[in-house]
């Protein structure tokens, strides 16, 4: 395997500026320099972005800025003893050395094991001094290999401690007989997890393994890195006196806590201070007030916790909305397609209700429960139906649609009232759901209802019941409770006024024309347009999904509005790549060309690359784009009966010509203003800077003793 540091991606006592953006780009043009990335901007933009999540400095003076990115071709470390030191973000002043970890977008498993390596050896001391005295480039990359890459153990030895299984590495040897006799060793558990999974959550699992050793506290560890993760063995969690979460992300199977004594906080802090959260861990062990894991999670959808420890209000409705959203989208992708299929086999009438059916039901329900497939009618049962086999499947389409989509806004509430109170809140959510459309509240109802179910289900979650009672709490006493209170309301107090509200704007919708159609369309291309998938785009979406069951009118002009403005951002980039590719680094040339098939399917985060690098010129762009194509769409009055596929699903078009030319030329207005932004106050992405080429030179024949020319 290549070696992960080499001589010429050292630089030692070198000024490498005077801000830790300068620093992360002079290392990035080292790792390029060296032919190890395709991009120096691209690998240092990437770098940059996941710095801004967490600051990466450590106690200590050390910096460990590092991602994952499309632009590197080969796992790499850069290193620099910087003179003077930068600041990171470190609580106890600016860093004097600072190693860069480059993993590739999709990284081995070998690679990101010793990348790991690193990162928990700059957890010791003598490893940092060592760094500190070498006096050589060569010295450098010895000491490195040598924790990255060791000697194999000789026979009978201990494991390494870079293991991310449970106990081996992370438990400290057994303490003296006399100790264990007379006082039982207390135990804890640690799960620790960040984003990337490369460096903070493995130095948060080391930093907490160390504290615990120093308190005399038996620590078991499950580290869900990118390198894989063991699970801790039940037995261990049984045991346990307390939990320690140290995460940015949430936590996989977090059921398996269910109970203990929990203390929770970013990994920052756990690398920070580790000591307090020990203590914190063994006062809650012996308080019977403690947080607690709540039972039966399930999932991994806890919300990713800050570096305080506890996520902000509009971090948590923000997470409850889109698990909803999340969770109802796969609902309408199955039913929107289906019931797009039962129009193109059926024909455009076979939604419609079935005027010679005593109980209303439409002629595809009718179709299918009369017949079957052995027995196809002859003709279609109406005019303006197909008739024999395709008409019978375009039916049997409809109708699995149809049921599809009548758990729409039931999911949307039921995993709104999840996502707040775990599973206690799934059948409240759900029943909530089920009634506000009943009451005519739709999906607006759902939100709302949503909501009320998850703080219901979750205030009586955290009732102290007696002990008797308290195992009927989760399977009867919550779902019976939450539910009565949160239908109960629905159907009493807010079912009318939410129906009313719905009506109304149903009716301003179905009456929209001319120019307010028009102001209609240039808004929602604006809503998909402005953060590609995040919650604004998925308002507009559900908005539009929401009436496809719908047989014609606004509604489903809104889908088309919908569709073809999120078409816009993906093919715009990939245009605009394509006219001015000078503009764009290699690694987001090649995500132009994968962007026009994402565009043309309905995918806007094909954009989401080339938002996130260069956001104040991207957005507004394809925002400018969307809004156009919004506009031409709305006012043409182009219906469509699919909720995804983009350009494949033309058969569910009224009017597929009209509306790919609506999408052609937002296309083309967001390319022309997103390469004149580019061009404007911006070296070209493929100019490498001077000063990074000067050190990559350097370096190859000896180590950076002074400043390099700027």
């Amino acid at each position: 395997m290549p070696d992960l540091i080499t001589p010429d991606l050292v630089a030692l006592d070198a000024d490498l500026g005077s801000d830790k953006t300068t620093v992360v780009r002079r290392l990035a043009g080292l790792v390029a320099g060296a032919g190890r990335a395709t991009g120096a901007d691209a690998l240092a933009d990437d770098a940059l972005a996941r710095e801004a999540q967490a600051a990466t400095g450590l106690p200590g003076g050390i910096a460990i800025p590092h991602c994952r990115s499309a632009a590197v071709t080969e796992a790499s470390l850069a290193f620099a003893r910087l003179d003077p030191a930068v600041d990171f973000g470190a609580p106890d002043g600016p860093a004097d050395l600072a190693f860069l970890i480059a993993a590739p977008a999709h990284g081995d498993a070998d690679h990101l094991t010793l990348l790991t390596a690193l990162a928990r050896a700059l957890v010791r001391p003598e490893f940092v001094a060592s760094l500190r005295a070498a006096g050589s480039a060569d010295e450098v990359v010895r000491l490195v290999q040598e924790v990255v890459a060791p000697e194999p153990a000789p026979a009978g030895a201990p494991a390494a401690s870079g293991s991310s299984s449970a106990a081996t590495a992370a438990t400290p040897a057994a303490a003296p007989a006399a100790d264990t006799s007379t006082t039982a060793r207390r135990s804890l558990v640690v799960v620790s997890a960040c984003p990337t999974g490369i460096a903070h959550t493995y130095m948060a699992a080391d930093k907490l393994t160390a504290a615990a050793e120093g308190a005399g506290v038996d620590v078991h560890v499950e580290t869900q890195g990118s390198s894989g993760s063991t699970p801790l063995d039940p037995a261990v969690i049984r045991a346990a006196d307390a939990v320690i979460f140290a995460v940015d992300v949430g936590v996989r199977d977090r059921d398996r806590f269910a109970g203990k004594p929990l203390v929770q906080s970013g990994t920052k802090r756990a690398i920070n201070e580790p000591d307090v959260m020990i203590r914190e861990a063994l006062a809650a062990a012996d308080d019977p007030n403690a947080r607690r894991v709540p039972g039966g999670a399930g999932g991994t959808d806890e919300p990713a916790a800050s570096a305080g420890g506890r996520p902000g209000a509009a971090t948590e409705i923000r997470r409850w909305l889109l698990t909803g959203v999340s969770y109802m989208i796969p609902f309408v992708a199955a039913g929107g397609l289906l019931i797009a299929l039962g129009f193109l086999f059926g024909g455009y009438q076979i939604v419609n209700p079935d005027p010679s059916s005593a109980d209303g039901n439409s002629y595809a329900l009718n179709w299918a429960l009369n017949n079957t497939f052995f027995n196809l009618p002859d003709v279609a049962p109406l005019e303006g139906l197909n008739d024999g086999f395709w008409g019978y499947l375009g039916a049997v389409c409809t109708v699995l649609g149809q049921a599809a989509f009548s758990f729409l806004v039931p999911a949307l509430a039921g995993y709104i009232a999840y996502a707040i109170a775990d599973r206690p809140g799934i059948v409240p959510g759900f029943v909530v759901g089920f009634v506000s459309v009943q009451v005519g509240a739709g999906f607006i109802g759902g939100l709302i209802g949503g909501i009320i179910a998850g703080f219901a289900a979750l205030w009586i979650s955290r009732w102290k019941l007696p002990v008797g009672v308290r195992g009927l709490q989760p399977v009867v006493i919550i779902p019976l409770l939450a539910t009565l209170i949160s239908s109960g309301l629905m159907v009493v107090v807010l079912g009318r006024p939410l129906a009313a509200a719905l009506t109304g704007l149903g009716n301003w919708l179905n009456g929209l024309t001319g120019t307010s159609a028009i102001l209609l369309g240039i808004i929602l291309g604006l809503m998909m347009c402005f953060d590609l998938g995040g919650p604004v785009n998925k308002a507009a979406y559900v908005f539009a999904t929401t009436g496809l069951a719908a047989g014609s009118g606004a509604p489903l002009v809104i889908m088309a509005t919908v569709m073809a403005a999120g078409m816009v951002p993906p093919l715009a980039m990939a245009l605009s790549t394509a006219i001015r590719p000078k503009l764009y680094t290699p690694a987001e040339r090649d995500n132009g060309k994968a962007a026009w098939l994402l565009g043309a399917s309905f995918i806007s985060e094909g954009a989401i690359p080339f938002a996130a690098a260069d956001p104040l010129r991207v957005i507004p762009s394809m925002m400018l784009g969307g809004a156009t194509t919004g506009a031409i769409v709305a006012a043409s009055g182009i219906e469509l009966r699919a909720p995804h596929g983009g350009i494949f699903v033309f058969f569910a078009m009224s009017n597929a010509l009209l509306f790919a030319l609506a999408v052609v030329i937002g296309m083309v207005v967001g390319a022309i203003a997103v390469t004149i932004a580019k061009s404007i106050g911006r070296p070209k992405a493929d100019a490498v800077p001077e000063d990074a080429v000067d050190m990559a030179h350097a370096h190859n024949a000896a180590p950076v003793t002074q400043p390099a020319r700027a």
